[in-house]
């Protein structure tokens, strides 16, 4: 691999993910990046598992949508240890499934049947009860290497970063704007019921806590119907 090119490819994709203006984006332009910088790789995909749910982000191709399927309906399988075994291995590559069908008995051969040959996947990110990888597959065994690996490793450790960025700038935005939703709700409080704004803050919280309803949604509803009727 010439490793000087790689690094100026990896730093133009690096600014290219700090450009992306939303989490979706920059979880598609890491997939894609996959493909285009780690020798061997045919589709990528980056999957997050909750409370053992597996949610496919971005894929690149059908075949990483089916694999992680059938992770999910059989509950084995190298991505689907990955991403949610925040102590295990934050790197894996399985060089030829047709090796691991011991350790994955169900999964290995019918993985095969859908066109994978090889696999790696790297952590990207642990949080509370969700964990998220970035998968990378290749229809033919061997064909991930340990300069594979190593770049796959480079991409996955910018991507974090990247990801990480994204998802602390769409909080920032999610909380502005519900900030903003909740100053309108009361400002039409104060205006049809005479309150004052602690007392508008008052009956927001007061009819979210009893109807069990977020207070952001609460808002939302006054500001697109006048009242809480």
């Amino acid at each position: 691999m010439d490793w000087e090119r790689f690094a100026q490819q990896m730093a133009s994709m690096a600014r290219d993910l700090l450009a992306q203006d939303s989490v979706d984006a920059t979880l598609a332009r890491i997939a894609a990046s996959a493909t285009e910088l780690v020798e061997g790789c045919d589709a990528a995909g980056i999957l997050v598992v909750h409370d053992a749910k597996v949610e496919t982000l971005t894929p690149t191709h059908q075949l990483v949508i089916d694999n992680d399927q059938l992770q999910q309906r059989l509950g084995e399988g190298p991505c689907f240890d990955a991403a949610r075994s925040s102590q295990g291995e934050r790197v894996f590559r399985i060089a030829d499934l047709t090796n691991e069908h011991q350790r994955w008995p169900a999964y290995a051969p019918q993985a095969q049947a859908l066109g994978v040959g090889s696999m790696m996947g790297f952590l990207l990110f642990t949080e509370d009860q969700d964990h998220g990888a970035l998968n990378l597959y290749s229809r033919k065994p061997g064909a991930f290497t340990e300069a594979s690996e190593m770049a796959g490793w480079l991409l996955a450790s910018h991507a974090a970063v990247a990801f990480s960025s994204a998802r602390t700038h769409a909080q920032m935005e999610h909380a502005l704007a519900t900030r903003h939703v909740i100053g309108e709700a009361m400002g039409i409080l104060m205006g049809a019921r005479h309150l004052t704004e602690h007392e508008a803050f008052g009956v927001l919280r007061r009819y979210s806590q009893e109807n069990n309803i977020k207070l952001r949604e609460v808002a939302r509803r006054i500001c697109a119907e006048g009242s809480l009727s």
